[in-house]
This record gives structure tokens, sequence and C-alpha cells, in this order.
């Protein structure tokens, strides 16, 4: 059955979210950014100057792919970049939880927002969102997938070893994350109930934390940071998915056609490996390295049948 959060990763989250403040607008030539907390997640608390900001900027959220600090960070650059070529400001929205960026988006709290398959699913279904690019692998495909992984230690060779064994997965709406990993343990004939225990950690970063530590014996990560720890000889990969569309860029309803337009231009010209790859920090740490191709409505339906089996929807048991 599905276990507590480690407090190591509650904590260490919570230190880390409580002393880190960046800038987080991206302003045109000649405009000093302006600082505002990340964990400021509602205008009640909002100063006058982080107000102004507020009603004269896009916000833009993200899925949790890595630490706090390192998101923030990557996407900071990203809406730089956007504010660069749109000629229009940004500003970035933190959420604590995965699933609320979805929920911002469609609410309009937030107007543009880089989420996975199934976050987007969920958003699509409940508020009719849209999305305007896919993004592209290393090889330049708009596709991305799920890996399980163990210790380099661990006497765990193959995915039918994990029955009996306590499992980390992200967050229970991230899809490489969750529902991939949860379709390869059922292609293995492993369930939930098969387990000893699993955890939903949150992101990524925290899975791996999670099986380094020793806290569990397995995990489920996206295959970009799954590659990296494995180069460096940290964990051993079990089994890699098939392949399955990758993060999207998605907006909110009410944006005006020439803000979309905009946008859309400045995302299928970014070059992340070419002419803009100064203006970007440590984009190649995401899902999307090769940056963006135009976004694929009909290569959701497998995902969209996943949702339906490992996501049921509100007030009915929950996996």
């Amino acid at each position: 059955m599905s276990m507590t959060l480690p407090r190591w990763i509650t904590g260490a989250c919570f230190v880390v979210l409580a002393l880190l403040a960046v800038t987080l607008v991206a302003c045109s030539d000649g405009e000093e950014p302006k600082k505002v907390s990340i964990l400021d997640r509602s205008p009640l608390n909002e100063s006058p100057d982080q107000a102004k900001v507020a009603n004269t900027s896009l916000k833009f959220g993200f899925d949790h792919r890595l630490s706090p600090k390192d998101d923030v960070r990557i996407y900071l650059s990203f809406i730089q970049y956007m504010g660069r070529q749109t000629g229009r400001k940004f500003s970035l929205k933190f959420t604590e939880k995965y699933e609320e960026t979805a929920d911002n988006l469609g609410r309009g709290l937030i107007q543009f927002a880089a989420l996975g398959p199934v976050n987007y699913v969920a958003a699509k279904t409940k508020y009719g969102v849209d999305c305007l690019a896919m993004g592209l692998n290393q090889d330049g495909k708009p596709e991305y997938r799920g890996v399980v992984f163990t210790r380099q230690d661990s006497s765990i060779t193959r995915l039918e070893d994990l029955r009996g064994k306590a499992f980390a997965f992200g967050d229970r709406f991230s899809t490489q994350g969750h529902v991939i990993p949860r379709q390869m343990l059922e292609d293995a004939g492993v369930t939930l109930e098969d387990l000893q225990s699993y955890v939903y950690t949150g992101s990524h970063a925290n899975t791996a934390k999670a099986v380094l530590n020793g806290d569990y014996e397995a995990g489920a990560i996206q295959d970009v940071l799954a590659g990296r720890l494995s180069r460096e000889g940290r964990i051993r990969i079990l089994a890699v998915s098939k392949a399955y569309p990758s993060s999207m860029i998605c907006y909110a309803k009410g944006v005006d056609p020439a803000t979309l337009a905009a946008v859309k231009k400045a995302l299928l010209e970014m070059d992340p490996k070419g002419v803009h790859r100064d203006l970007l920090v440590d984009w190649e740490r995401t899902e999307m390295p090769s940056g963006f191709a135009e976004y694929q409505a009909n290569s959701l339906r497998e995902i969209e049948e996943l949702v339906g089996r490992f996501l049921p929807p509100a007030g009915q048991p929950q996996p």
C-alpha cells in the first residue's frame, strides 16, 4: 500500500523553498527585473510591486521535474528567452503540488505552462485547455520514455524481481514517473498489490534520491535524468519504456490570438543547441533539449487510455 513521504523529502523541499527567492519576471531590454518569492501563490499575499507585475505579465507554470531550485533556474532562463523573442513580459509561477499547475492553467491563474501529457489530458478534460507545441528530445523527435531503475549494488535485475519490494514513483500525475511505469510493471506481471510498499515522491529528483539513499529499492524517473545518473555510475537501469508523446507548452482560454501567435513562433524558432544556447540554462536537462515542434493532438490517444486506467476521477478509489 502507499506510504507517507519520507521526512527527508518533505523537510528538504520546504527548506529549499523557504530560502529560495529568485528573479521571476522576464523583461524587455532596459527594464529592471523584479524579485518575487516562488512561494507566493496567492494574490492576497502579494506586495504592491508584485501585484503590479501580476497585472502586466503572462504567468508561466511547469510540472515538477528536478529540484525546485533547478526547475526555477531552468524555466527562468526560458521565460527570459520568451520575453526577448515576443516582446511580452513573463513571470514564473511555482506550485507546491504537481497537479496545481494544470488547475491554475484551467482557471486562468496562469496563461502558459509546460505540462506532461498526463497533466495536460487532465487539464484538457476538466477545463478544455489546448497546447501550442511539443518538446523535442535529443534526437529531435516529439517523444520521451519512462525508466525503471535501481541502485548499482542491488540484486534486482529485471522488473519481475520487484515483487515484494519497496518502489518509488514520482508524482501521481507524472507521465514518466507514474503512468508509464505503471504500464511497464503491469506488462511484467507486477501490480501495486505485488509490491511490498510504494510512494509518490512528487518529482523525478525526489525519486532518484529516495532510491539512492536506500529508502526504496527501485523507482521510476524520466529518461534524461536516468541517462545522466547511469553514465555517472549511480544507478542501474532495469527497463526503458517504448516512446510516448513528450511534454507540451499549453495555454489557458482567453489568451489573445496575437500573443498565442507570437509565443508559438518563439517556441518553434527556439534553437537550444545553436543560436539560443547561451540564453538558456541547463536546458539539456529537460525533456525538450532540441526545442519544439507543432502540437499533434492525435498523438495522445494512448495516454488518455492510461489516464483512464491509472488515474480514476475524483471521488473514486485512488491507487
